[in-house]
This record gives structure tokens, C-alpha cells and sequence, in this order.
């Protein structure tokens, strides 16, 4: 595949505090560490004085690997994680059926990426890619589902808890459904069999994932973690305690997103006094402080500080961070230097250095993910012959039927632009003899001139689309291309799932993406097929 690269501020579809960050505007300097950026990797590097339990660590992925074919990588980069000189580059994702939306393969792709350039750059530390399976999560219909093309698969069940600890028996009826999609071709087949394997092989849905994920990129070395585990959260235990009793976060997280919107931006997430879950199969319940007892919500359950401390203590895989408070459980307990996120995880990322700087907790530096648009060979045919390029395709529908029509349509002046500055000069004139005559008439003439241009603006927009009625053909290809390639009217990578990706180029989808992916230029990916 041939790639060009766009800014991400030209796609129009990234906030103001993104594009402020990667472009390292200094008024969010407050709210991050490390630049993103090989200096900010150097600084992190050197600046790393604190360590996790990393025996434990290789203890519990070993365990988890466990009855799953392992590339020579993955064994390695488990062993080498024992090492004071490696590092982990993260990202995270929910447990989306069947990767869900093709971002999940962006983000993975761009940890495995980010791992390799920090390698070349500093060999003598080691880098290893970790995908943070979000198996704590809750919220069932966020990964319920998956689009193929204009097909919707639904996983129908009814379902509480956490989804990690979900079964997969009840998977036959989706599994068959995405299965016929894939079809019988070559790649449709590896496909198809690696998802057989994962979601019938297993019988939870983080089990699966973990199987699935290793099938695409087990031969890169990405490692897999379920944090979902006792002795894993033996680890956090005590800022698990500290933080529920004192709500420190509450405090730090509320002081952050208020300095943030002092700045003109919009916080992404808002903590709770108590940003934990009580966790147990079928139940994650918020847990909440009344009259000086810690309630769990829907439930009978209630502890006073002593219980709580101790059912902390002795069943600490029972307290589930909430989404501002799962970041520093992920840096307690692995080595890390970056975590790579979308938009949103970017900013809520910025919502929270000042916590971690509370409870002395290292903060990585954090990373925007890549983003790519995948051009088919049949739209990069109508995008020439339409006289389309790539960087105008994220121009709106009208806006891109408007340029085309300007662009195509000889001997017809369809702008009115000269015409606005004569009748501008025009009133200028009228003004300053109108003004001889009476100050007060100068608000008159404006008032007339204002009319008068406006009449021109509408004047012209009807000139435009009488045009428009007579290319209905071209304009209408201008809305199926814009359909094909921004599906629902967003990114593709937010919407598509990578079956379609895969029936039609094989692994050479992924590897255009490991070859293409740049992450430290911070540049949106347009791949022509």
C-alpha cells in the first residue's frame, strides 16, 4: 500500500486540546511530564526511580500465557520483562468481540511501532509492547457488536459484571454470522479460524481476546495482560484503601479539570468521591461513603473502615478501579514508559498527572495513537476522475460538491467575489458623501451595505446550486465516495471492523500498517490499496 500523510489538524475531525498537546502548545505543560517526542523518552528514561514488583509480573503473564501458542518473541519479551533495563509501551483497549473498530488495531499497531524506534534509538534498554485488556469493564453493549461493511453482528445475551469474566458459550450464532462474512477465500479463512479458535477455545471472553489478539500479533511480541488478578491487585492494595478513605483523587482530579477549563478546555472525564467498583461474578458496583460506612450501591453490602481495610486486604481482586483510576493501577504494576490512547484517552490522561504526582506514582509519556484511512482501489479510481484529493476528502459533502463545481464548471462565474468588493467600494464612497451630509447617516449606509452583500450571498447560492442540478450525476458520487470512506459521517477506524480489511489483503494489511505507522511524527495515515 502507498501512503501520504496529512496533519491531524487538516482531517478536522481531532479537539483543540489534542492538536494543542502534540504540537506542544506550553499552556498544557502543567498537565504532562514528557514531551511526546525521542528528548521526552530520553528524560523518561533517565528519570525512572522507581520500579514494580517485576517478578510477580513474569509470574502471572507466564501463568496466563498458559495453554497458548507463544512466538519465540513473546517468551522473550515475558523473560526480559524481569529486567531493571525494559520498559513497557502500552495501550488499552475493551474487549471489544472480534477487535471491534479497526482504532483497536491502529493503537496496537502503534505500540508495536513506538517499541522498535525506541529500541534503534536506545539499545541498550528493551522495549516490549503491551496490549491492557480492559476485562474490569462493565458496560456490555459498548463491545456487544461489530459493522462489517453495511452488516451489523450483535452478541444478544444479557450480561452483568465484568466482561472479561463473561462466557463465551452463548457466542455460536455471532461467531457463525462473522464467520459467513469472511467467506471462504484464502484470507477469510485464516481469519475465520483464528476467531474459531479464540471464542470457541475458551470459555471467557478475556481468554478469547487474549487468544485472538496473540493469533494477529503474537509473531510482533506484543504481550497481553488481564489485570483482573489477586495477586496483581495486591500491589495497588494500599492506594485502593488510602484512596476510598481520603477521596485524594476526588480532590486532585476535580482541581486539574478546573485549571483545564480555565484554559478553555473541556475536561473528558469527572471523578467520583470514591472511584472504585466493588467487584464480584455477575456484580460491579460503585461503592459509595455514607455516615461514615462504605456502601456497595444495589447491594446489602456496607463496611466500616476496619472491614473495608481488611476485605481489602484479603480479597483486594474485589476492588475495580473506575476509568480515572485504572491508569495508575496499570503504572504500579508494570514497568511503563508510554501509554498510547485516542482523543479521548489523551485528555483524560492530561485530567490526571497531578494525582499520580500525589501519590508519587512515575507518569508515562503519553502518546496519540495513529489514524489512518484505508483508500480502496475503486474509490482512488473515482477520487481521480472526480479530481479529489486526498486531502479535500475530509472536506464536507457540500463543501466538496461546492469545489467541484468551482473547479469543473468553465465559463460561468459562479463566485461573486469581484462584484462584493465593487459594491463594497461602491457604499465606501456613499458613506463618506453621506457623512459629509450627517454623521448619522454612516450606520445607514452600513445597514444598506450589509443588505446589499447579503442579497449577493444568496444570490449567489442559488446560482450554485442551479449548477449543482445539472452534475447530479458527479455530485452524487461525490456522496457515495464521502459514504464509502467516512461511514456514518465519522473515521473509517471508528466504525469498520478489520474483516473487510483482511478478506482483501491478507497479513499485507497489517504489515502496510507496521511499514506505514510513524508514531513519533504525529501525522494521520492515508493508505492507498
Amino acid at each position: 500500500m502507498l501512503a501520504k500523510y496529512l496533519s491531524y489538524q487538516d482531517t478536522n475531525s481531532f479537539s483543540s486540546i489534542v492538536l494543542d498537546y502534540i504540537e506542544g502548545k506550553n499552556v498544557l505543560q502543567p498537565f504532562f511530564k514528557y514531551k511526546p517526542d525521542m528528548q521526552g523518552f530520553k528524560e523518561a528514561i533517565d528519570g525512572r526511580n522507581t520500579d514494580c514488583n517485576r517478578d510477580l509480573l513474569v509470574q502471572v503473564l507466564q501463568r496466563q500465557y498458559e495453554g497458548i501458542t507463544k512466538s519465540d518473541l513473546v517468551k522473550q519479551h515475558i523473560e526480559l520483562l524481569a529486567d531493571r533495563k525494559t520498559f513497557t509501551i502500552t495501550t488499552g483497549h475493551q474487549l471489544n468481540i472480534f477487535t471491534g473498530p479497526l482504532y483497536f488495531i491502529y493503537k496496537i499497531i502503534t505500540a508495536i511501532n513506538l517499541a522498535r524506534e525506541l529500541k534503534q534509538t536506545f539499545p541498550d534498554h528493551n522495549f516490549v509492547p503491551v496490549y491492557w485488556m480492559a476485562t474490569e469493564d462493565h458496560d456490555f453493549e459498548e463491545i456487544n457488536h461489530v459493522k462489517v461493511e453495511d452488516k451489523l453482528l450483535i452478541w444478544d445475551k444479557k450480561a452483568a459484571g465484568a466482561t472479561g469474566r463473561l462466557s463465551t458459550k452463548d457466542m455460536a450464532e455471532v461467531l457463525l454470522a462473522y464467520k459467513g462474512y469472511l467467506g471462504i477465500s484464502e484470507n477469510g479463512k485464516k481469519l475465520a479460524d483464528l476467531v474459531e479458535q479464540a471464542y470457541s477455545g475458551h470459555s471467557t471472553l478475556a481468554a478469547a481476546t487474549r487468544e485472538l489478539v496473540n493469533g494477529i500479533f503474537g509473531a510482533e511480541g506484543l504481550i497481553c495482560i488481564d489485570a483482573d488478578e489477586h495477586l496483581l491487585k495486591k500491589e495497588f492494595a494500599p492506594v485502593v484503601y488510602k484512596d476510598i478513605i481520603e477521596q485524594n483523587s476526588f480532590k486532585q482530579i476535580s482541581a486539574a479539570n478546573a485549571a483545564l477549563e480555565d484554559k478553555g478546555y473541556k475536561p473528558q472525564v469527572n471523578p467520583r468521591e470514591i472511584n472504585f467498583f466493588y467487584m464480584i461474578d455477575q456484580l460491579r458496583e460503585r461503592i459509595v461513603a455514607e455516615n461514615g460506612l462504605y456502601k456497595v450501591n444495589n447491594t446489602s453490602i456496607v463496611f466500616t473502615k476496619e472491614t473495608l481495610q481488611k476485605e481489602i486486604d484479603e480479597f483486594p481482586e474485589r476492588f475495580s478501579p473506575n476509568v480515572v483510576m485504572r491508569p495508575m493501577y496499570q503504572e504500579i504494576i508494570l514497568p511503563n514508559l508510554a501509554y498510547i490512547g485516542g482523543g479521548a484517552e489523551v485528555t483524560y490522561w492530561l485530567q490526571l498527572k497531578s494525582n499520580f504526582d500525589f501519590y508519587h506514582i512515575p507518569y508515562p509519556v503519553l502518546m496519540l495513537r495513529n489514524s489512518a484511512l484505508v483508500i480502496d482501489a475503486q474509490s482512488a479510481r473515482k477520487m481521480h476522475i472526480l479530481g479529489i484529493t486526498h486531502q479535500s476528502l475530509f472536506h464536507s459533502n457540500e463543501t466538496l460538491k461546492n469545489e467541484w463545481i468551482k473547479v469543473h464548471v468553465h465559463n460561468l462565474a459562479l463566485s461573486l467575489e469581484d462584484e462584493r468588493r465593487s459594491i463594497s467600494a461602491v457604499f465606501d464612497h456613499i458613506k463618506l458623501d453621506a457623512y459629509k451630509i450627517d454623521k448619522t447617516l454612516s450606520q445607514s449606509t452600513d445597514g444598506a451595505r450589509i443588505r446589499t452583500l447579503k442579497l449577493i450571498d444568496n444570490l449567489e447560492k442559488k446560482m450554485l446550486r442551479a449548477e449543482k442540478r445539472k452534475h447530479i450525476t458527479s455530485l452524487s458520487q461525490i456522496d457515495g465516495l464521502k459514504k464509502r470512506l467516512f461511514p456514518s459521517g465519522v473515521l473509517q477506524e471508528r466504525v469498520l471492523n478489520i474483516a473487510p480489511m483482511y478478506v482483501l489483503y491478507g497479513d499485507d494489511f497489517i504489515q502496510s500498517l507496521l511499514d506505514n505507522f510513524k508514531p513519533l511524527e504525529h501525522r494521520f495515515t492515508i493508505l492507498f490499496a
